[in-house]
C-alpha cells in the first residue's frame, strides 16, 4: 500500500495511530493495542523516504534532514487529520500518525463526567487536564473549548504543536496558532497573547518553566488557561510545576498556583470487556483545603483530601476504575494495570456503597 491507502485503513479502522518504522510491516493502534497491517510487506528506508516526499513539501524536508524530527498537522481529503512526528531512528526515518476526527465530539459523547460542564463556564482561572501520551487529553479539551464556542461570545487563542482539531466558529472567535508557522516559541506566543484580546487561551502543552510561568501570568490577569501535563495523577501534577523552577521561585510559583487553580482532571483510556475504552480519571477541584495544601507545599495531602471529598466532586482514579470493574465493563486485572494504588482499588471494589461522586 501507498501511504494514501495505509491512512486511509487508518480511518476506516479507527485506529488512533498509524506507525511507519524501517523494517517491520505498517502498523496500527486500535483501541491501545498494536496491530500490524495485514499482508503488508517490510518497511524499506526508500519506501518511507518517498512516503515523506508525498506528504511534506521541500521546506519540511528540509527541516526534518537539519532537525532530525519534525511535527506537523497533515489534512486526509474530507476523512480525517493526521498529527504526525516525522523523526530518525538508526539512521533512517520513521513517522507516528495520530488520527484527529474531522468532528469535534461533546463531552457526553465521550464518556466523560458531567463536572467538565462546570470549567467551560468559569470565567478565569487554569483547568489541567493530565495523563499519559494517546490517552485522549487533546479530545478532551477540544470537547470543552467547543462547549464554550458553543454557548459563550468569547474570543479564543489557542497555542499548539500543531494545531489538530480545527474549530468552527459558532458564538466564539476562535485564533488557532501554530508552533513554527505561526510563531516561534511558547514564550513570544504567550507573551503576546495578552495583547489579542483573548478571553480563554489553550496552552497545547506546559513543557517548561517559562512556558508554565507564563501560562501562569495569563491566568492570573483574569483570563480562562486549559493546558496540559504528561503527568499521572493530582499531587503529581502540582510537583511537577513547582519542580521545573528553580529552588528560590518554587514559594512564589506555589502561591501563584494556589491562587489560580480551578482543576486538575488526569485521565486514563481504559481497554473495556466489550471492546473500546472507557475513561477512567481522577478530578481534583481548586477548594481551599487544595488551595492550602499547594500553597504550603504539602502536596502529599492532596490523595487524603480527594478521598474524602467525593461530595464536592472529587474522586481518585481507582473510585472510577473500581466502578467500571464493579458495573463489569473493565475486568479487574485491567484496571490494577491502571491503577496507582491497587490495594486501594480492591478495598472499593470490595466495598458494595454507591460511589456517589461518578453520578454527578
Amino acid at each position: 500500500m501507498g501511504i494514501k491507502e495505509l491512512l486511509q485503513l487508518t480511518v476506516e479502522r479507527k485506529a488512533s495511530d498509524l506507525h511507519i518504522v524501517a523494517n517491520i510491516p505498517p502498523t496500527l493502534r486500535i483501541d491501545g493495542a498494536l496491530a500490524p497491517v495485514p499482508n503488508e510487506a517490510i518497511l524499506t528506508p526508500e519506501i518511507i523516504g518517498s512516503f515523506l516526499k508525498e506528504i511534506l513539501s521541500n521546506e519540511r524536508l528540509e527541516r526534518l534532514t537539519v532537525n532530525k524530527e519534525l511535527d506537523f498537522s497533515l489534512s486526509f481529503s474530507e476523512k480525517a487529520r493526521f498529527r504526525v512526528n516525522a523523526y530518525t531512528q538508526k539512521g533512517t526515518y520513521a513517522l507516528a500518525f495520530r488520527r484527529i476526527p474531522l468532528e469535534i465530539p461533546d463531552i457526553d459523547t465521550l464518556g466523560l463526567p458531567k463536572i467538565l460542564h462546570s470549567f467551560t463556564r468559569l470565567r478565569q482561572g487554569l483547568v489541567l487536564v493530565t495523563g499519559p501520551t494517546g490517552h485522549g487529553k487533546s479530545t478532551t479539551l477540544a470537547a470543552m473549548l467547543n462547549e464554550i464556542n458553543k454557548t459563550r461570545a468569547t474570543h479564543i487563542v489557542t497555542i499548539e504543536d500543531p494545531v489538530e482539531f480545527i474549530f468552527r466558529p459558532d458564538k466564539s472567535i476562535i485564533s488557532q496558532r501554530e508552533m513554527g508557522s505561526d510563531t516561534h516559541s511558547w514564550q513570544v506566543a504567550l507573551r503576546s497573547v495578552l495583547r489579542e484580546d483573548p478571553d480563554v487561551v489553550l496552552v497545547g502543552e506546559m513543557r517548561d518553566h517559562e512556558t508554565i510561568a507564563s501560562a501562569l501570568t495569563v491566568a492570573e490577569t483574569g483570563h480562562l488557561v486549559f493546558a496540559t501535563l504528561h503527568t499521572n495523577s493530582a499531587a503529581q501534577t502540582i510537583d511537577r510545576i513547582v519542580d521545573v523552577f528553580p529552588e528560590e521561585q518554587q514559594g512564589q510559583v506555589r502561591l501563584q498556583l494556589s491562587n489560580v487553580l480551578e482543576a486538575v482532571f488526569s485521565m486514563r483510556l481504559v481497554p473495556a470487556i466489550a471492546g473500546g475504552r472507557v475513561v477512567g480519571y481522577e478530578i481534583m477541584l481548586g477548594t481551599s483545603a487544595i488551595k492550602t495544601s499547594i500553597r504550603e507545599g504539602k502536596s502529599h495531602q492532596i490523595e487524603s483530601i480527594l478521598q474524602t471529598s467525593q461530595e464536592a466532586g472529587m474522586n481518585t482514579l481507582e473510585v472510577s476504575l473500581a466502578a467500571f470493574v464493579r458495573s463489569g465493563h473493565v475486568t479487574l486485572e485491567t484496571a490494577q494495570s491502571f491503577s496507582l494504588r491497587p490495594e486501594e482499588l480492591n478495598r472499593l471494589v470490595r466495598n458494595t456503597a454507591p460511589m456517589q461522586s461518578l453520578k454527578r
